[in-house]
């Protein structure tokens, strides 16, 4: 056994008995050498390791802090439900259509928002983007920036995917308005009405959507909020059913917050390829990892172009332009007649803009201060929560993205806590948005985005006192 994994192991063992609680401080790199005998490099590798399992998560300034722990029953309903269940039709979109048109008054303290907090994004500097372009946009932009898009903002997508070891071809890629279009258009590429669909249990409503309007047959797969979806629950759905895709989010999953291990994303797309089944994959919070390394999308093992991969600069960036993409391989040309049929194209000053500021280096430095500040701001969160909260109530913390997905008793009724908190504008996102059947309806999506103010800590636990109520 090498020795930092040795070391490695002996930290592990000290949380396993709350030597080390969640929450604590763990020795510095060079207390950690002195106290173990290990060298400065040693005891590095080791807690990088300790990050990479979910045992610490490091904080700027402040070194490594045992990580918080994913109760075993934060999905009890998952535990004594099917793993697999069918739907022949969807019929979500009123419900979230009302939910996402209450939230947006703005005096609500909006926890169920979709995005991060808008003061996180470079508002200034990319508005010197969008004026330069302006200024210096070519006549023929129009022409220029129809479907697949802006060459430059194409070959820049492309370069970033190469640092991730991954090839991708410029002209595979097709820019749209917004991820959710990428994905819309994906699916409808591969399948056509009445085909069965794969989606997680729950499932971004965003993808619930696409179904209904799509006319698709759905088979939901089990997920938990720590491992992903469940690929032997996959495995039965695709032996027993005449599956033509499968929509997933394999990095900070949407609402749960889970990352697929590179073992499970390899064995996910192995399943797949052995039954020619398309994957739209979802993967617009790819940017926001803490640590120091990016997780891979399950696209880089897949060396038979059935991956068709979708993300966007909405989550990382701004959220207004409304700029993703798909990186759709063989599937690129279809894509784009379909897209010329609904949207026409994607909006060239805004595609223009991007390409200007992508092209220098404050991009990079954004994401390192975005990633920064939502790990910050997520785990004080978590924290606040954890300590208000009633002892019922199970708080799932992932290390990524800002999402925490909360589950109550299941006799309690999370659509209910939400019209409650309504009435005190505070907006939180019901389980019952996530998915078709009541697996769900006890637990809620919140957004840990916000900067804890003394208006976002005094929501918090107000809305800890009406969960106390209810229960």
């Amino acid at each position: 056994m090498a020795k930092y994994v040795e070391l490695a192991e002996q930290i592990k063992d000290q949380i396993r008995n709350d030597v080390w609680e969640i929450g604590c401080k763990l020795p510095s790199l060079r207390k950690q050498t002195e106290l173990s005998g290990f060298s400065l490099m040693t005891v590095m590798n080791a807690y990088q390791l300790l990050e990479s399992q979910g045992w610490v998560v490091s904080h700027s300034r402040s070194g490594y802090v045992v990580a918080p722990k994913v109760p075993d029953s934060i999905a009890p309903a998952a535990n004594h439900q099917n793993q697999l269940q069918i739907s022949e039709s969807i019929d979500i979109n009123d419900f979230v259509f009302d939910i996402l048109q209450a939230s947006r008054k703005k005096s609500v303290t909006n926890f169920g928002f979709a995005y991060p907090d808008a003061t996180l994004y470079p508002q200034n500097r990319v508005n010197k983007s969008l004026m330069k372009t302006a200024r210096e946009m070519p006549t023929s932009h129009a022409l220029d920036n129809l479907p697949p898009g802006n060459e430059t903002l194409r070959k820049i997508i492309a370069k970033r995917y190469a640092s991730q070891g991954i090839t991708v071809n410029p002209d595979e890629i097709v820019i749209t308005a917004g991820a959710l279009e990428a994905l819309n258009l994906s699916l409808q590429s591969v399948t056509q009405a009445g085909d069965w669909v794969v989606v997680e249990s729950p499932a971004f409503y965003g993808a619930l959507q696409a179904l209904e309007r799509l006319n698709l047959r759905a088979l939901f797969v089990k997920t938990h909020p720590k491992d992903g979806i469940d690929l032997n629950a996959l495995e039965q759905a695709l032996s027993t059913h005449p599956v033509k895709a499968c929509w997933l989010m394999t990095n900070f999953q949407n609402p749960l917050g889970f990352t697929l291990s590179d073992e499970k994303k390899k064995r996910l797309i192995e399943l797949l390829s052995a039954h020619s089944v398309y994957l739209v994959e979802d993967d617009v919070y790819n940017e926001l990892y803490y640590g120091n390394t990016k997780p891979l999308p399950a696209k880089a093992f897949d060396t038979k172009g059935m991956t068709l991969h979708c993300s966007s600069f909405s989550k990382s960036l701004v959220a207004g332009f409304r700029i993703g993409w798909v990186a759709a391989g063989k599937n690129a040309l279809k894509i784009q007649k379909l897209q010329l049929m609904s949207t026409l194209s994607t909006s060239a000053p805004v595609q223009l803009t991007l390409a200007n500021y992508l092209s220098t280096r404050h991009y990079e430095n954004h994401l390192k201060q975005l990633r920064r500040k939502l790990e910050q701001r997520k785990f004080q969160t978590w924290q606040l929560l954890r300590s208000t909260m009633p002892k019922e109530v199970d708080v799932h913390y992932s290390t990524g993205g800002y999402f925490i997905w909360v589950a109550l008793p299941t006799h309690i009724n999370a659509t209910e806590l939400y019209r409650l908190a309504l009435k005190e504008d505070i907006s939180i996102a019901p389980g019952e948005m996530f998915a078709t059947n009541q697996q769900f309806n006890h637990c809620f999506r919140l957004n840990a985005s916000l900067e804890i103010s003394e208006k976002v800590e005094r929501a918090l636990k107000r809305l800890s006192v009406l969960m106390t109520k209810l229960i």
